[in-house]
């Protein structure tokens, strides 16, 4: 009786070992984080995707972005569409609604792109207002309200 006991916890402790050794390496897999080049994007489909042959114009370096307030959401921009907050969508006083402008911050070197649906900000010394999700995303520090941004214009 004593000689079977043995054997199963022998058998047993086998068995965990081999079974951990290729649970541990599935951990270690699961855990490594995905590489993601400088030339990732956030697409509005809110995936990562490649964009290597992306066109830019350079527009502006150092402008200053704010994002819009909860308050107006739902409401009409100045092109006509309903704000989302969720969207990545931005305001800007010159460039025609409907333009993809790629804007990086300069403090986290992340980017995002951003489609023209409103005019605005008309706070002073502000360069563009973002939605607030597009802001958060490339936000170094989420508790600000300001961040230093270079603009670029995505040429099609």
């Amino acid at each position: 009786m004593r000689k079977s006991i043995t054997l199963f916890f022998l058998i047993a402790i086998i068995g965990l070992a081999t079974s951990q050794s290729s649970i541990v390496e599935k951990l270690k897999s699961s855990l490594q984080k995905p590489t993601v080049s400088k030339d990732s994007i956030k697409s509005s489909k809110d995936t990562i995707r490649q964009e290597p042959k992306l066109k830019l114009k350079f527009y502006k370096k150092d402008a200053n972005a704010s994002y819009y307030h909860d308050k107006f959401n739902g409401k009409r921009t100045a092109s006509g569409v309903k704000f989302d907050n969720n969207a990545y969508t931005a305001a800007h006083r010159k460039f025609p609604f409907g333009t993809k402008l790629k804007v990086t911050n300069q403090a986290s070197g992340k980017s995002i792109i951003v489609e023209i649906t409103d005019r605005g900000p008309f706070s002073r010394g502000r360069e563009i207002d973002l939605s607030k999700r597009a802001f958060m995303e490339i936000a170094k520090n989420k508790g600000i309200g300001v961040m230093i941004v270079t603009i670029e214009e995505v040429i099609d």
